[in-house]
């Protein structure tokens, strides 16, 4: 047999022998195959219901594997192009703190851009690690963050050259790549490993055209979200390896907080996107970049609107641009990117991934058609008509450089109280502050907060912008610590 057939789905395939074996279950889940809860049944379907099972010798166990998971984390692996692949159902954000944990011990410093997801700064307050923030550059007509300059990359690796990591988005949320090869040699250089946050970059390794992956430019780590933009179900990831770190260890991290009761239709639908992205994935992200070229070039012609691209290329904190990404500035017709967000669904039913302050982002997979792009075009261009009016009085900016008093662990578990939002001013965070999407904290454990972050809050939350990360549900109130 081929080692590394991608025709093979090793768990699809065990979960198929499994059904036909008719085994009378005894084990968990209690729904016993679906006949436990007919109504459960009758919305999934039974045959999805008679694959959530449990772990046993047939199916191997997520925790060890030792066969047909295994298996499929080394198909994985190669199609991916990386050394060692774990498979991930606790969502990408498991992935990310298990990178971070491998690679950094309590007060270890990392190095990263303060625009990360909260995931990776949840990882600094488990691990105890340190962040060295690189602030990222900022492009002042569409008020987004973008990704790290070479030359800061390496002024904080001079200031800290104790550091054992540097993570990388790649690509950020809104589809910005730093120079991500030239990162890792200068890294490695330094004997620092590279991680790599791909949550939305999965397509990366499959089409042509697009921004290097993690893997293909010698990146250590890199967390894959799966389910974005590759087609399994959501929740379920990938965690990659190019070897630096062992793979024993790697998965003692994993395991200090995956579930033990690894889902199976997690894992199947990994093992199945797999398959159908090394056999078909070039196909499929090339019609991706078409639909989302065609729908750049038609939301341009509108006016008002900025759907950006590769002509952002060239500055320091730009060096390549994620084409399949649908990122569409919305400033000059005078809405926040929110707004255009809360109409589109409400006025004329079209779910896009989020709004924030000044854009929109709508995700483009290859489950969509030129009809349903032309009905997104012609939405935005009735908002314009309808909706639009002068820009003056509205934010500009959607990232405020902190001002960092104490590493995230440090302040998270810090004795606190909790104050009036407005009452907070001078104050140190000890929890979060975030808009979710895409839950980058505004306000971050152990930052100084400020006027100018408060107005954000408040402008964020007035634009009907969703504020997550508090112990307030309501986050008129914030813990802040007592000094």
């Amino acid at each position: 047999m081929e080692r590394f057939n991608q025709n093979r789905a090793p768990v699809y395939e065990a979960l198929e022998q499994y059904k036909e074996a008719r085994v009378v279950p005894f084990d968990v889940p209690g729904h016993k195959r679906g006949k436990g809860n007919p109504e459960l049944t009758a919305f999934l379907g039974e045959r999805c219901l008679t694959v959530d099972v449990n772990s046993m010798k047939p199916l191997d166990n997520l925790c060890h594997p030792v066969s047909v998971i295994k298996e499929a984390e080394e198909l994985a692996a190669d199609a991916f192009g990386a050394q060692d692949a774990f498979f991930m159902v606790n969502g990408t954000t498991s992935a990310v703190q298990s990178m971070v944990m491998s690679a950094c011990k309590r007060g270890e410093k990392i190095i990263m851009p303060r625009n990360v997801h909260r995931s990776a700064i949840n990882a600094l307050i488990l691990s105890g690690a340190v962040p060295v923030y690189v602030n990222p550059g900022i492009d002042r007509r569409l008020g987004i963050p973008l990704g790290m300059a070479l030359e800061d990359v390496e002024r904080a690796i001079q200031e800290n050259p104790d550091a054992k990591a540097v993570l990388v988005n790649n690509p950020t949320y809104y589809g910005i790549c730093s120079d991500l090869r030239a990162i890792v040699e200068l890294a490695h250089r330094h004997n620092m490993a590279v991680l790599a946050d791909e949550a939305h970059g999965t397509h990366f390794y499959f089409g042509e055209g697009l921004p290097v992956s993690a893997m293909a430019a010698g990146a250590d780590m890199a967390a894959v979200s799966m389910h974005k933009t590759g087609g399994s179900l959501t929740q379920s990831s990938l965690l990659l390896s190019n070897g630096r770190i062992p793979e024993g260890y790697i998965r003692q991290i994993i395991n200090l907080t995956q579930t033990t009761s690894g889902s199976y239709l997690l894992i199947s639908s990994l093992d199945i996107s797999r398959r159908n992205l090394a056999l078909r994935g070039k196909e499929i992200f090339d019609k991706v970049t078409r639909l989302a070229q065609y729908a750049r070039e038609e939301i341009n012609r509108i006016g008002g609107y900025y759907a950006f691209s590769r002509e952002l290329n060239g500055s320091p904190a730009v060096y390549d641009f994620d084409v399949t990404k649908l990122s569409v500035n919305t400033l000059e017709i005078g809405r926040a990117g929110i707004e255009v967000y809360d109409i589109l669904r409400d006025d004329y039913g079209i779910q896009i991934e989020f709004g924030d302050i000044g854009n929109i982002l709508a995700i483009i997979s290859v489950g969509d058609t030129e009809l349903a792009v032309e009905r997104l075009v012609s939405a935005l261009y009735e908002i314009k008509r309808l909706y639009s009016k002068d820009r003056a009085g509205m934010l500009d900016h959607e990232y405020i450089t902190p001002e960092v008093v104490l590493p995230p662990q440090a302040a998270f578990y810090g004795e606190k109280r909790s104050v009036p939002l407005r009452e907070s001013a001078g104050g140190v965070c000890s929890e979060f502050v975030m808009c979710y999407p895409p839950g980058i904290p505004i306000l971050a454990p152990g930052e100084r907060i400020t006027p100018e972050i408060l107005d954000y809050i408040e402008y964020a939350k007035a634009k009907g912008s969703t504020l997550t990360g508090t112990e307030d549900k309501e986050i008129k109130r914030i813990n802040i610590l007592v000094r």
